[in-house]
């Protein structure tokens, strides 16, 4: 099985970072889950921003306060908009010679570990992960330091490890005759 997002080609903001030789195989965003606690903040300021209205809205001043606390809430859903259009260009990329993690909207960041220096690999899933269908990949090369040591938010992590795996330790089918 192989895991690509729209069909074969890798967006551009993934392309670019990619080999010539290099055999795209994985290539997925992380899991919406990421944004759980970004919408939790606008529903939350939402909820507050409606309450304070109703208490300011018969006192002195009250229409000062109210544009305060709708500014604030406007703010909170800006950074929502922001959190959203980060999440939109975010990929977890494995290709024939390297696993890479792109990240960022302004600042793009690409963390990046050769297939080759991957010596461990396991993933971990919380209660919350369990029910809503992400994990998290923990990557160990040989006791060095690497950009790419935890993937977050990782969508149906089993499939990933498995695909994942087959690629670092591919088999030979000799049969067991």
């Amino acid at each position: 099985m192989r895991l690509v997002t729209h069909g074969d080609a890798a967006p551009s903001s993934v392309n670019r970072y990619l080999l010539p030789h290099e055999t795209q195989h994985i290539m997925v965003r992380r899991h919406p889950a990421v944004l759980l606690r970004p919408v939790a903040e606008v529903l939350g300021g939402l909820i507050i921003a409606g309450l304070l209205s109703r208490l300011l809205s018969g006192s002195e001043n009250s229409n000062t306060a109210l544009v305060v606390v709708w500014w604030l809430w406007l703010l909170v859903l800006i950074r929502f908009v922001w959190k959203v259009a980060e999440w939109s260009v975010d990929y977890f990329v494995v290709t024939s010679k390297r696993i890479l993690l792109t990240t960022g909207l302004i600042t793009r960041k690409v963390a990046m570990m050769p297939l080759t220096k991957v010596t461990d690999m396991s993933f971990q899933r919380s209660l919350m992960g369990r029910m809503l269908g992400y994990g998290e990949f923990i990557l160990e090369s040989a006791g060095q330091d690497q950009a790419l040591s935890t993937v977050r938010y990782i969508p149906y992590p089993e499939t990933l490890y498995l695909e994942v795996c087959a690629m670092l330790f591919p088999g030979e089918d000799k049969g067991d005759d």
